[in-house]
């Protein structure tokens, strides 16, 4: 989803701890869209669910990644997509009717017993709804971690959080954010360490990469208008996969060539309904809103409560995370949490 700029911007790969003492905007429903996908029974398909059948996929990747990083002093601030602008609608049917029939080919591998399949489609029809993103901001209230509703996408809010100086990043797997303006994007926050190769038997591991806007223009030669052009060409949520015939590096290369808006899409041959004028003022000037941050209070005892009472967690598992978090320090930020050890 988004654009994608991988092909010509290199990242620079960096660790974990280098993010210590910072906060970074978390795209929130990027995440837990990350956690839904990956967090499943290999030969079924099958998310985490509690003994009344819900999911819990979603928590579990939420506690335990959230937990990571508030060990290692990274202050993480969740912010939440609110109504996408009326041009994506026929994205998100599209997205809705993939989701639809990927279902109906996970249940055939698993029919079949294709592993592999089973994994593609499981993954492919994976729902974010309501009840799980309520319960996901219910959870991270009960750990002290701030989260914000966006009025509209996501990572619009988060750039403009970056630009008000009250987070130091925004972390995304997406480049979305860039093109909103965002100095800085880390990807990998939240899948960082050691994975496994998908029909491999060996792992790799994964860790953090930094993109940094100025070094984005330097790097491509480009202003921000321009960066805008370019990801439009290459395709958004807002006209996904871009316009026909044109790649990254044949995008790149038509902006340097004709350089503003007009001679650039003068020849175009448009085909999606949003026009390309409409999606570059969006990126300009996205529905944000000016508000503080809402600061929570850690609270042990209903947060082990939600975790091992309402949704089956493991209490020894949970009981373990919080010591860890108490021997960070973060009990002298979370008095609550101190009380829980003694």
């Amino acid at each position: 989803m988004g654009v994608n700029l991988s092909e010509l911007i290199p990242s620079e790969q960096i660790e974990l701890e280098n993010l210590a003492n910072r906060t970074i905007a978390v795209d929130a429903y990027n995440t837990l869209y990350q956690f839904l996908s990956s967090i499943r029974d290999r030969f079924t398909g099958e998310p985490l669910r509690n003994s009344r059948g819900e999911i819990t996929s979603h928590l579990s990747g939420l506690f335990y990644r959230t937990s990571k990083l508030l060990e290692n002093r990274i202050t993480p601030v969740f912010v939440f997509d609110g109504k996408p602008p009326e041009f994506k609608k026929k994205t998100i049917q599209a997205r809705i009717q993939t989701r639809t029939q990927a279902e109906i080919k996970w249940k055939e591998a698993v029919k079949k017993g294709d592993i592999e399949k089973i994994r593609l489609y499981a993954q492919a029809a994976m729902r974010l709804t309501d009840p799980m993103i309520s319960q996901s901001k219910q959870l991270l209230e009960f750990m002290g971690v701030s989260w914000v509703q966006a009025p509209s996408e996501g990572e619009a809010q988060a750039a403009h959080l970056l630009k008000k100086g009250h987070v130091w990043a925004v972390g995304s797997q997406d480049w979305d954010s860039v093109l909103f303006g965002a100095k800085r994007l880390v990807k990998n926050l939240t899948l960082s360490g050691r994975k496994k190769v998908p029909r491999k038997e060996k792992y790799i591991i994964v860790k953090p990469e930094l993109i940094e806007f100025d070094k984005v223009l330097k790097q491509t030669g480009l202003t921000h208008d321009q960066l805008i052009i370019l990801g439009i060409l290459i395709g958004t949520d807002y006209n996904p996969g871009g316009v026909k015939g044109i790649g990254p590096k044949t995008a790149l290369k038509l902006v340097k060539e004709k350089k503003s808006f007009d001679a650039i899409f003068a020849d175009i041959n448009w085909e999606f309904e949003p026009s390309p004028q409409d999606i570059f003022n969006f990126f300009k000037s996205p529905p944000v809103e000016d508000s503080d941050i809402p600061e929570f209070k850690f609270d042990a005892e209903k947060l082990t409560h939600m975790l091992v009472e309402d949704y089956d967690f493991s209490e020894e598992r949970i009981d373990s995370v919080l010591k860890k978090l108490n021997e960070a320090d973060i009990a002298k930020k979370q008095s609550n949490l101190q009380k829980y050890f003694g």
